[in-house]
């Protein structure tokens, strides 16, 4: 006989919750849990990161994307689960913070994000914690992306600080990670990724019927606005080219809805946020592409702020799980490996990719007279299901007009 205090199983059904493997990408079928950033009892939120997973590509920083408490975590580190797979349970009752207790911080216990905010103290994994202790390493003097410092952060400290002395431990302290170009583990996990690409372009090819459109974009107006606007700054604070062809691409994005989307079981779904995903080409080799979200929202100078942000964290490992798998629309730019020309192949379940070239000088007529202009080719992949070569050009000419006023780019818009 149940007892009379517990509430009807619809109920406890209701404030009880799954968090699931997430899937990080169209190529990811399966992920290994690395880190878990919490503990049962802990009270999260609603963007908050809870775990470290290891896609073929990358580790990705996990948010929870619901208030609640930890009841129980059902997958240990190490394990590798298909996407889907329950990971822990969330009770969605009673999640106030609660008072932390004095012995927290002193036992080195790992904290929910929210009581360490509480406490003021320094956010980190168990993991962090101990790798921290065993490179004699201050947490304070870690900067955690995401909010949470993780083990990656402390050995990214440990590679740029200056000879130490390591911190007497009862057990001496592992060896550092091999991150060198002949360590098998590199090597393999560079091989997993350029099979995931691989197998992931070769379905967008098979199943994908692609049309391409080009075009040249006179860039002279965009250079001499980003040459005004940049004579007064830093040298680190510079607008680039990237962040107005970007910003253009987003604007037309809102004028052309059919580029902007996802199409899943034969039916598109245009999006309302332009959340571009940026390709961004890996040290060690790969191809990656998070999502700058709200990029048709955003001024340049923020755009150019969470571009450089992205990239670094990109090439870092250090991604957040709703970068990776909400882009609704992709850039490439292979302008700075030199290539003038680039046609992509389509993201699915995206529907349309634009590349950009490198700016290039060439002869320009402009009312008849012969000059030279800086140019740059603009690229279009986009799905024949969801859009034509009409709507296609007019995508395209939308990118060029914003670009031939890129004032009117500068500012964000709600």
């Amino acid at each position: 006989m149940l007892s009379a205090s517990l509430p009807p199983w619809s109920e406890w059904w209701a404030v009880m919750a799954e968090f699931r493997m997430p899937s990080l990408g169209a190529d990811m079928t399966e992920g290994t849990l690395l880190e878990w950033l919490v503990q049962p009892g802990d009270v999260v939120h609603r963007g908050d990161i809870v775990a470290v997973v290891d896609t073929s590509k990358s580790a990705i920083d996990v948010e929870v994307f619901q208030d609640g408490r930890i009841a129980e975590l059902l997958v240990d580190p190490g394990a590798t689960v298909p996407v889907g797979t329950v990971l822990a349970v969330l009770d969605g009752k009673n999640v106030d913070v609660p008072e932390a207790p004095s012995d927290v911080a002193a036992s080195g216990a790992a904290e929910s994000p929210q009581v360490a905010r509480h406490r003021g103290s320094v956010k980190a994994s168990p993991l962090a914690r101990r790798r921290a202790a065993e490179l004699g390493i201050d947490l304070a003097s870690v900067h955690g992306h995401g909010g949470v410092i993780s083990v990656a952060d402390v050995e990214a400290v440990e590679t740029h600080a200056p000879t130490r002395e390591p911190a007497t431990t009862s057990e001496p302290a592992p060896a550092p990670l091999d991150h060198a170009a002949g360590d098998p583990a590199v090597a393999d996990h560079a091989a997993a990724m350029r099979r995931a690409i691989a197998n992931l372009m070769a379905r967008s090819k098979r199943e994908i019927p692609h049309y391409y459109l080009q075009t040249t974009v006179d860039m002279s107006r965009a250079l001499e606005w980003l040459a005004h606007e940049n004579a007064e700054r830093a040298v680190s604070d510079r607008l680039l080219p990237a962040a107005l062809l970007l910003k253009a691409v987003a604007r037309a994005a809102r004028e052309v809805p059919e580029m902007n989307g996802f199409l899943a079981d034969g039916v598109f779904t245009p999006e309302k946020h332009v959340h571009l995903g940026v390709a961004v080409s890996l040290r060690g080799g790969g191809l990656i592409a998070p999502a700058l979200h709200d990029a048709d929202t955003l001024s340049v100078n923020e755009l150019m702020s969470q571009l450089k942000d992205l990239v670094s964290r990109s090439r870092s490992g250090r991604l957040r799980s709703s970068e990776m798998s909400d882009p609704t629309l992709t850039v490439t730019n292979l302008g700075e490996q030199g290539a003038e020309l680039v046609h992509g192949v389509i993201y699915p379940p995206q529907v349309a990719l634009v590349g950009f070239g490198r700016i290039v000088e060439r002869p320009w007529a402009v009312n008849g007279m012969l000059t030279v202009h800086p140019v740059v080719a603009v690229t279009l992949a986009a799905d024949h299901r969801v859009s034509d070569g009409h709507r296609g050009g007019i995508f395209l000419a939308a990118i060029d007009r914003g670009l031939q006023s890129p004032q009117n780019l500068q500012e964000g818009e709600a």
